[in-house]
């Protein structure tokens, strides 16, 4: 049985999706907003695998918040599909990483996109990157 919060690989995370009716349009397809739904379930379980769990960070005053995102929609997914959500660390900086992530049906690339995450404190300033979470994703 797979985990539900997916699987870290040699190069970031996997996590397998259904589309559910919910996802989708009136056409059956998958709504664009909803791909958005995705790719952060894939962040949050590569964060959560790796050991970083939003509840200490919060408790910590600390927040990742999306500060840039760009996305490519090549091919649409419909109802009952399997998707794989996969995760990728592209640069991580001082506040900042930037990840990599692509939704695929089997081998079938549907979306791209790239999501720059801040660790931001309560008052939404940039945050330092504490040395646990650098080297977990490194």
């Amino acid at each position: 049985m797979t985990d539900l919060a997916g699987q870290l690989t040699a190069d970031g995370h996997e996590l397998r999706q259904r589309v559910y009716f919910e996802d989708t349009d009136f056409s059956g397809r998958v709504y664009h907003a909803r791909y958005l739904h995705f790719l952060e379930r894939g962040r949050s379980d590569y964060l959560r695998l790796l050991g970083v769990h939003h509840h200490e960070l919060t408790g910590q005053g600390l927040a990742f918040a999306v500060s840039k995102m760009t996305l490519d929609f090549l091919v649409a997914a419909s109802i009952d599909e399997m998707l794989t959500i996969v995760t990728a660390p592209k640069t991580i900086g001082g506040a900042r990483i930037v990840l990599d992530q692509t939704i695929l049906r089997d081998e079938q690339r549907l979306v791209v996109a790239q999501v720059s995450v801040a660790l931001v404190d309560r008052a939404g300033k940039p945050a330092r990157l504490p040395a646990a979470i650098r080297a977990a994703l490194t």
